[in-house]
């Protein structure tokens, strides 16, 4: 079945056969030189954000890198329509072993209207891992409905990107990421919220699969490996953030736990707070609560999250670790290792991550346009068992589809061929007919020679080809720096 997803996932798919990618992890001595840095997707569109919103550059939907200085403030220009939800992220890489700030040093996000009236809660996406480099993210919204009375109407719109943070923090620019996208409107009653009690919120004990599989972390979102239920092996670097996606469907959540063993190293023996962090995202990069980062003293230690089961109508809750569950999609895990542990893992560390998506799917709210990014495909669920990562997903579904559309345009070329042949044989056997006597009307030189041969040498009936659109748009006044309106 085809979905929008297969259009989202165009440019993507197609710059992943051109790309080989480098997968980080492997073992070697600890050092920020050699951690690998936060890989922005393929196909992002560079842009330079403005301090002043009568400059600001258009956003359309999709990826967007740009860049931000301490103390800088951006402004971002969208044009937005009044049916759909718009969710706008930020993430922050910050190179590994540049100097940070714990929740000093953050961004914050927000979107305006043109008369700068907030459209909701502001997002601030900090640090809080000793001091540690990580790559941060979170999003903001403009969300339509009967329950909202701000930012409603279609129009201009702002994004507004701040970085914050104080003198004792590193000078660094923070390379970042803007991902922009259209949640579909729904077509039937929005859901409710869950009432209380509907779920359980006592977290229960981490999967015990006896069998360890491996399972590959990228760099971020954009090339995290795929994982599914069970337990998964990896190596980390002291200083290294590694990302993982896991399909979640509508009515079921996540309890994970991220492990490391016990150290080996007969001369470390201190204890290190803040060391191993686990933080979920949702599919808009939206962050599922705070980050939880564990001590470490040579035992072995583990970093849990235990999430709400996605709905609907958790975007109505006022816990923001709820209100995150609110479609299905890729979740996103992030694994961060504090640069210290090198005192303990010099040469990297045994990662255990235990997977478990708890619940049976169901189905979602009724969107009224394909799902896109808000949903899990069987292809999904494929790419989540066998542990593939992003890109090798995407050249899985471009190959497959190269496949079908070649078995498509052999199926017609041979049914062409043999239609070919078919009125070839006919039309031989019409011309040659039964062998008339001498004098009769069709023998030699008879009068219907002549009209044979014109019949024969006349038109071949080849149709005519045409087209004509069948999906006319309207247009619509505009600002140029906003670009087309979302929904015309």
């Amino acid at each position: 079945m085809v979905t929008g997803r297969t259009t989202y996932r165009g440019i993507a798919v197609l710059a992943a056969l051109a790309a080989v990618p480098i997968l980080p992890g492997a073992v070697g001595v600890a050092s920020a030189e050699n951690v690998p840095r936060y890989r922005t997707g393929e196909g992002a569109t560079k842009v330079a954000g403005s301090p002043k919103s009568s400059d600001a550059p258009s956003l359309k939907p999709g990826l967007h890198t740009d860049a931000i200085k301490r103390g800088e403030q951006k402004w971002y220009a969208v044009n937005l329509d009044a049916r759909t939800n718009a969710y706008f992220s930020a993430v922050a890489a910050p190179t590994p072993g540049t100097k940070v700030a714990d929740y000093g040093d953050k961004l914050t996000l927000s979107v305006q209207d043109s008369n700068g009236t907030s459209c909701g809660s502001e997002a601030r996406p900090s640090f809080n891992g000793g001091g540690m480099a990580y790559p941060i993210a979170d999003y903001v919204t403009r969300r339509v409905g009967a329950d909202r009375t701000e930012c409603q109407k279609a129009g201009p719109y702002y994004l507004v990107i701040t970085r914050e943070g104080s003198e004792n923090s590193g000078p660094d620019t923070w390379p970042l990421e803007i991902n922009f996208l259209n949640e579909p409107r729904l077509e039937g009653s929005t859901p409710a919220k869950p009432g209380h009690g509907t779920w359980s919120t006592e977290t229960p004990a981490p999967r015990t699969d006896a069998t360890k599989r491996n399972a590959r972390g990228g760099t971020g979102f954009n090339d995290a490996g795929s994982v599914a239920s069970g337990v998964w092996k990896d190596r980390i670097r002291p200083g290294e953030t590694r990302f993982y996606r896991v399909p979640v469907d509508w009515g079921q959540r996540l309890n994970l736990s991220a492990e490391l063993p016990n150290s080996t190293s007969s001369r470390a023996s201190a204890f290190l707070a803040r060391v191993l962090g686990l933080a979920v995202y949702n599919p808009a990069r939206g962050a599922v609560g705070d980050p939880s980062f564990v001590s470490y003293t040579g035992k072995p230690a583990a970093a849990k999250e235990f999430t709400a089961p996605v709905d609907y109508g958790n975007r109505f809750d006022s816990t923001g670790s709820v209100n995150a569950m609110r479609f299905a999609g890729w979740y996103y895990l992030a694994v961060s290792l504090h640069p210290d542990a090198a005192q303990y893992f010099p040469k990297g560390a045994e990662l255990t991550l235990r997977v478990d998506v708890r619940g049976t799917a169901k189905d979602g709210p009724g969107y009224a346009g394909p799902a896109g990014v808000f949903s899990v495909t069987p292809e999904d669920r494929e790419s989540a068992q066998k542990g593939r990562t992003a890109q090798e997903a995407a050249k899985s579904g471009t190959l497959m589809t190269v496949a079908y559309t070649g078995i498509g345009t052999g199926v017609v070329l041979l049914l062409g061929l043999g239609a070919w042949t078919l009125v070839a044989r006919r039309s031989a056997a019409g011309a040659a007919g039964p062998r008339p006597g001498p004098g009769t009307a069709g023998g030699p030189g008879g009068p219907a020679a002549a009209g044979g041969a014109a019949a024969a040498g006349g038109p071949g009936g080849r149709p005519s080809l045409s087209g004509q659109s069948t999906d006319p748009t309207q247009q619509a006044p505009q600002d140029p720096r906003f670009g087309p309106p979302q929904g015309w």
